[in-house]
């Protein structure tokens, strides 16, 4: 596994950050499996670890760490556990805790799963802190096989998809991926980004792809692309929307196949757009 660091902004001081406790967050996609033995989903869980959240200790003159436990775990329906482990972060040292720029971390896991009703749990806990020191985030998780074509779970993206043909743990439909954790896109991002597969259509028919992007006073962007199936795998969908004239706050993205006038399968993704703040800047996986 490799880790993500990436470039956060943070207007808080660091001290007030570090009163309250730790923050996690969890990104969760769903994918189908390909196995045709073990049918079921495989889950795609992004973790990131905001460390202007984190206690700093000093390790030498101008030598500052953080580190952290993030503990992911996914029970059935009857509690029992599915999924378990912990893994530890411990983010590079930094020269001054007053700097208002510090690295979050990020990683990925894929789990496979049948098919069937869950609880995604991720607890984290600062290394330094005894007081305050933990935050446990839970999510609903629902895997259930397709009838007909089906889209994944939609990716909202920080940087445009990259095609490659590397080996990486954020590559996924030949493509290098970098997540918007939390669907966060701040000061500076004027595109949306996304990733998303279909799966169940038939090969060689010619669809439509129909982006409806909306804000909650009413304001909205659409966009067509044309689509063909691939035969034996998913098909990668990619795209781009310029965020324009939606103001900042919630906004929803709708991603619809169309086969003529008749809709196929839909799927749509939240995500939040601030103009003032920063968001993470979103480096790949080195």
């Amino acid at each position: 596994m490799r880790f993500l660091l990436i470039l956060w902004a943070c207007l808080a001081p660091a001290l007030a950050a570090q009163a309250g406790p730790p923050r996690l967050l969890l990104d969760v996609a769903r994918f189908r499996n390909l196995n045709q033995v073990e049918k079921g989903a495989e889950v795609e869980v992004y973790v990131t670890v905001p460390t202007q959240s984190l206690t700093y200790r000093q390790r030498a003159p101008r030598a500052f760490q953080s580190a952290a436990t993030v503990t992911l775990e996914i029970l059935r329906a009857d509690g029992k556990p599915a999924y378990k482990e912990t893994v530890i972060l411990k983010p590079p040292v930094i020269n001054d805790t007053t700097l208002a720029l510090k690295n979050p971390v990020s990683f990925l896991k894929r789990i496979p799963l049948p098919d069937g009703h869950y609880t995604l749990r991720g607890t984290v806990r600062d290394q330094y802190r005894a007081a305050n020191g933990e935050a446990v985030v839970e999510r609903p998780l629902v895997l259930e096989a397709p009838v007909g074509p089906t889209l994944s779970d939609v990716l909202l993206l920080a940087r445009p998809a990259v095609k490659s043909n590397g080996d990486d743990t954020f590559l996924r439909g030949g493509y290098l991926l970098t997540r918007a954790p939390s669907g966060f896109f701040g000061r500076g991002a004027d595109n949306l980004y996304f990733y998303t597969e279909l799966q169940g259509a038939p090969a060689g028919q010619p669809l439509r792809l129909h982006y409806h992007l909306a804000a909650p006073d009413g304001t909205a962007a659409d966009a067509d692309a044309p689509l063909t199936p691939q035969a034996g795998r998913p098909t990668t969908i990619i795209g781009q929307l310029p965020f324009g004239p939606l103001p900042e706050g919630e906004f929803t993205l709708l991603v619809d196949v169309y086969s003529g006038k008749k809709l196929l399968t839909s799927h749509r993704a939240t995500g939040q757009r601030s103009t003032t703040e920063y968001a993470p800047a979103g480096a790949a996986s080195r």
